[in-house]
C-alpha cells in the first residue's frame, strides 16, 4: 500500500522510476474503471509532488510540512482541482479560461501558469477527463502544448476511446487495473457497507474491482429487483409491460436527480448481465442451446452504452425490456 492508496504499486513505480531519471512528464492521463481509486491516487501523487520536506524521487509526502498541511486541508495555493460541474456532463469552457469578462484573466489555464508559491511545481487534476468538448478541449491545447515550467498535470478518464484526439496524443497515458477482489472485500469490510465477510465477498466478486460499483451495489433494493428480474427470464415468461413499470418504479425511487436515476438504472443492467451471464454458463455446462441467453447480455451491454450516450430514460427501459422479450420468445422458437 502507497500513502493508503491499495493495488496500484506498479504506478507508483512507474512515477518513482520517472522521477529518478528526470523525465516526469507535464501531463499524464490515467485510464481505468471507475471507482478503482485513480482520483486518490491523483491526490497523493500531488502531494507527494508539492511536499517541501521530503525528497522528490521518494514519492512520499511527509504530512508534517506547510505544503502538506494545506494539502490535507484542501487549500494548497499550488494544488489546482477542477470537474464537471455538478448536473453537468460536461467540462466547461469557463473552467479552463475564466468567465467571458474575465476570459484568460481566471480558469485552471491562467492559474496553472502562475509562479508555484511554497514549492518548484503547480500540480492541476482535471477529473471527468471523458467530458471534455471539443471547446473545452481547446481551451487547454496551448497549456498542454506550451507547458509552464514546473507544471504537471493530471487528467482522470476510464478509457482511451473516450478521449478527444486533442487530448490524447498530448498526454501520457497511464493504465490501472481493477483493484484485486480481496481489496474491494476488505474496504468494503473496513467502510462498514458490507455486513460480514461474505456480504463483503460477493460484492467484490460482482464489483469488478471497482470499490464504487461494490459500494453501489450494497443496496439490497437493487438484489432483490435483479431476482424479480431474473425469475420472470427463468421462467420462460417475462410480461414486458408489468416489468416495465416495476424497473421504471425502482429507478425512479432513486430520486428526483436524473444522475441518481441513470446510476440505478445503471447499476440493474450490471448485474442483470452478470445474472444472465451465470445462466449462460449453466447452459453451456448443460449443452442446452444458449443463443437467447447470449442475445439478452448482449441487449444490456449494449443498453449500458446507450445510458451513457444519455439516451432517453424511459423510451431505452421499455426497448430493452421489449427486446429481452423477443430474445426469450426467438429462443423457444428456437427449441422447438
Amino acid at each position: 500500500m502507497w500513502q493508503g492508496i491499495q493495488g496500484h504499486n506498479e504506478v507508483v513505480e512507474q512515477f518513482r522510476r520517472s522521477l529518478t531519471a528526470g523525465r516526469l512528464a507535464t501531463t499524464y492521463l490515467f485510464v481505468g474503471p471507475e471507482g478503482i481509486g485513480k482520483q486518490s491516487f491523483a491526490l497523493q501523487l500531488a502531494k507527494a509532488l508539492l511536499c517541501t520536506a521530503s525528497d522528490p524521487v521518494a514519492l512520499e509526502a511527509c504530512g508534517q510540512c506547510e505544503s502538506c498541511r494545506l494539502a490535507a486541508a484542501g487549500n494548497h495555493p499550488d494544488l489546482l482541482q477542477i470537474a464537471a460541474p455538478p448536473g453537468s456532463k460536461s467540462l466547461k469552457i469557463e473552467q479552463f479560461v475564466g468567465p467571458r469578462e474575465r476570459r484568460n484573466q481566471e480558469g485552471l489555464c491562467h492559474d496553472i501558469a502562475l509562479r508555484p508559491m511554497l514549492g518548484r511545481r503547480r500540480v492541476a487534476i482535471i477529473d471527468d477527463a471523458d467530458w471534455f468538448t471539443p471547446e473545452s478541449a481547446n481551451c487547454l491545447l496551448k497549456t498542454l502544448e506550451e507547458p509552464p515550467p514546473g507544471a504537471v498535470i493530471l487528467l482522470i478518464g476510464t478509457a482511451r476511446s473516450r478521449q478527444l484526439p486533442t487530448i490524447l496524443s498530448r498526454s501520457q497515458v497511464i493504465r490501472f487495473s481493477p483493484l484485486p477482489e480481496e481489496a474491494v472485500r476488505d474496504l468494503a469490510l473496513a467502510e462498514g457497507f458490507a455486513a460480514d465477510e461474505k456480504a463483503a465477498t460477493e460484492l467484490a466478486s460482482r464489483s469488478h474491482g471497482s470499490l464504487t460499483l461494490a459500494r453501489q451495489l450494497a443496496d439490497a433494493s437493487l438484489w432483490q429487483m435483479r431476482d424479480r428480474f431474473a425469475a420472470q427470464w427463468l421462467s420462460g415468461e417475462l410480461d414486458a409491460a408489468r416489468l416495465t413499470r416495476e424497473v421504471d418504479e425502482f429507478i425512479n425511487a432513486a430520486g428526483k436527480e436524473a444522475d441518481a436515476r441513470r446510476q440505478r438504472f445503471r447499476q440493474l443492467l450490471t448485474l442483470v448481465a452478470a445474472r444472465l451471464s451465470d445462466s449462460l454458463r449453466q447452459l453451456a455446462s448443460e449443452g442446452r442451446s444458449a443463443d437467447a441467453t447470449l442475445a439478452a447480455i448482449d441487449r444490456c451491454l449494449e443498453a449500458e452504452e446507450q445510458l451513457d450516450r444519455n439516451a432517453n430514460q424511459s423510451t431505452l427501459l421499455e426497448n430493452w425490456i421489449d427486446d429481452l422479450a423477443s430474445c426469450q420468445t426467438a429462443g423457444r422458437l428456437t427449441a422447438r
